[in-house]
């Protein structure tokens, strides 16, 4: 049987005339990045294949020297110090900013080099809006520049490229290991990656056919493509050098220097009435309270019912007269947790950042809260939190929570695993557990055992199936007559969760059996139909659950988490999905009261212990799992953990660390 699982996330094009919460959120990022790139064209230039100095020049000696054994890490690494640490980059209130769109005539003078390259002429708008100015002239110089557009792979670049340049075109020019170089990097991060260590980025440049790896790095480093780093100075630790974008650098430094400056910036003293607060909540409540009261950066960590922690503390707070605000990764949980808390604000992340929710901002910029309290935490990649920890004000008070079992961010880093693992200000663990059958599974789970609970009402169903085909039945089964019938949940409220998009029990797949059973429709508009259950994701690894309500001249009328959002017609396609079925991924930050999770017989590579901790957890009442894999689903939980991610967080928090 065909692979059906495809683990990569699908990152939705982001233009469009129409700007949501998310987007907006997007621009404000895309904002910070052409700074870094006004800052990048104010440096003196650097003559392509020149020599090196300074840093860069001495870590990739240094790296030869170690790998050739000339010098043992500790010496080599003497004489090579570290550059001093950069100043943060000043993140200020996001804007609503078009997003870059290339003119038709730039589009059109792209297009020709296309078609002379033999390239799919569909790529001209995207590669004019990536490559910026002169970007039909870029490609004519440096052919292998169209790896910066999305989807483009090395071996499809260099046949563009002999295209053009004919017998020029060599796997080792120099600007082909200079894009390839980037291009992995890209990937990296959107594996989570923040950056590589030396060793494996020269790997996956041999395997791309790089000859010589580490001059391609040299190069790319001095052309200001990349950056290198290095850590592990300590001599009982390995030296590891790192190289990565310039754009995820400057965000770990910024997210490195907010924290400081917030777990700095408040007294360390509890005022009476923050202790009567405390000694007014129930357990670990008022040691979140304790907590908060003294400290301008506090970690919280539980499941679903420790939620009730953080909205007793906000509560409190705002009950002391402080400007309070929570935020959520998705609409659904701003609901949720809204329904917990008097008085203070809930937002979304994504709507905090653009302005589109929340409290405003003050006259420098920064948000109009004493007290905020991000939920979801493990959600945040490390761009999204340097913007959210920069934008508030000196004296603040941050509150990261969420369950360190759930799947890491779409975007690149693992920001709260981090922070947990660094110990650089008070961590709350919450002493409150999930209830029921299903928080016993959960929990169990979450140590690495998939134990066999008692559900008297059905609160956890085993749905064996034999094939891809059964599997497909039987969930439409479920969703449109079982679940509803048996437990009383109607099918709009249940969600079907699958590894992956592809495949025979991919998302694609059931999304079309389970529209062609709950709501048939000819698809009249781009494929949906008023009714028909969305994913809308305006920007990548942000996707928002909702419905179609209709469609007119304006494009596609969404409903998501109870506000009215319009995608207009030309980017209906790469937004919007059918989201009767969703990954693990899309699911997180959101529940459901029930929850169908689909494991086919060829998801086994797919599953981890997080995986399924996300896909179980996202049950209210009733989980039913159908159930193909055999094995292989007890044995990821005991034995398969999160995949390694490598960031620069860690070594930035260290100096902090007690």
């Amino acid at each position: 049987m065909e692979h059906a699982v495809s683990t990569e996330p699908e990152s939705p094009d982001a233009e469009g005339a129409h700007v949501s919460e998310a987007e907006a959120e997007l621009a404000a990022q895309r904002l910070e990045r052409e700074r870094i790139e006004r800052r990048k064209a104010e440096r003196a230039p650097i003559e392509a294949g020149a020599k090196l100095s300074g840093t860069a020049a001495d870590l990739l000696a240094a790296v030869r020297a170690v790998e050739s054994g000339e010098k043992p890490p500790a010496t080599v690494f003497e004489e090579a110090r570290p550059a001093p640490r950069r100043p943060a980059p000043e993140v200020r209130a996001p804007v609503e900013a078009p997003v870059r769109v290339a003119d038709a005539g730039a589009v059109a003078a792209v297009r020709e080099v296309l078609v002379q390259g033999g390239a799919p002429e569909g790529l001209a708008a995207e590669a004019a809006g990536a490559l910026g100015e002169g970007a039909a002239e870029v490609l004519r110089d440096d052919p292998w520049q169209l790896l910066r557009v999305n989807g483009v792979r090395p071996e499809q670049a260099d046949g563009f490229a002999r295209a053009l340049l004919g017998g020029e075109a060599a796997p080792g020019d120099e600007r082909r290991g200079r894009a390839v170089t980037v291009w992995l990097l890209e990937r990296a991060a959107s594996a989570g990656h923040t950056v590589l260590e030396m060793p494996a980025l020269a790997e996956a440049l041999g395997r791309q056919g790089v000859p010589q790896p580490e001059e391609a790095v040299q190069n790319a480093i001095a052309e200001g493509d990349v950056l290198v780093f290095q850590d592990g100075l300590d001599e009982e630790e390995p030296v590891r050098v790192l190289v990565g974008l310039e754009r995820f650098a400057m965000a770990e430094e910024s997210l490195a220097d907010g924290l400081a400056r917030l777990a700095d910036s408040v007294p360390k003293q509890e005022g009476e009435e923050w202790q009567r607060a405390a000694d007014a909540a129930e357990g670990s409540a008022g040691e979140l309270i304790r907590a908060v009261a003294g400290h301008g950066l506090v970690l919280h960590t539980g499941g679903e019912a420790s939620l009730a922690e953080p909205a007793a503390l906000l509560n409190a707070a705002h009950g002391l007269g402080l400007r309070v605000w929570a935020a959520t990764h998705s609409p659904v949980g701003r609901a949720r947790f809204a329904a917990s808390v008097d008085g203070p604000g809930v937002a979304t992340v994504a709507g905090l950042l653009s302005g589109a929710e929340g409290p405003g901002r003050d006259a420098d910029g920064s948000l109009d809260v004493d007290v905020l309290a991000v939920l979801d935490a493990p959600q945040l990649d490390v761009e999204a939190a340097a913007l959210l920890t920069e934008s508030l004000p000196d004296g603040a008070r941050l509150v990261l929570a969420g369950d360190p079992g759930v799947l890491w961010s779409v975007g690149p880093g693992r920001v709260f695993a981090d922070l947990l693992a660094a110990r650089i200000c008070p961590q709350v663990a919450s002493r409150r557990p999930d209830p029921g059958p299903l928080g016993e599974l959960v929990s169990g789970i979450g140590v690495g055992e998939l134990n066999q609970v008692a559900a008297p009402g059905k609160e956890v169903v085993i749905v064996p199936v034999r094939d891809a085909g059964e599997a497909v039945h039987r969930t439409v089964q479920l969703v449109a007559d079982s679940v509803p019938r048996a437990i009383g949940v109607p099918a709009e409220e249940t969600q079907v969760i699958t590894p992956g998009h592809g495949g025979a029990v991919g998302t694609r797949a059931l999304n079309a059996a389970l529209k062609e059973r709950l709501n048939p429709g000819p698809g009249r508009f781009g494929g949906f139909d008023p009714g028909d259950r969305i994913a809308y994701s305006p920007a990548p690894g942000h996707t928002v659950p909702g419905s179609v309500a209709r469609a007119d001249g304006e494009g596609l009328h969404l409903v998501c988490g109870g506000e009215e959002i319009v995608v207009p017609r030309e980017r209906v396609e790469r937004t919007v999905r059918h989201g009767w079925a969703l990954t693990a991924h899309q699911a997180a930050g959101c529940r459901w009261p029930a929850v169908v999770v689909v494991l086919p017989g060829d998801a086994a590579p797919a599953l981890s212990r997080p995986w399924v901790y996300t896909a179980f957890s996202r049950a209210d009442r009733h989980l039913s799992v159908v159930h193909g894999v055999e094995q292989a689903l007890p044995r990821a939980v005991a034995e398969v953990p999160a995949k390694p991610r490598t960031t620069r967080l860690p070594l930035l928090l260290a100096p902090r660390a007690s």
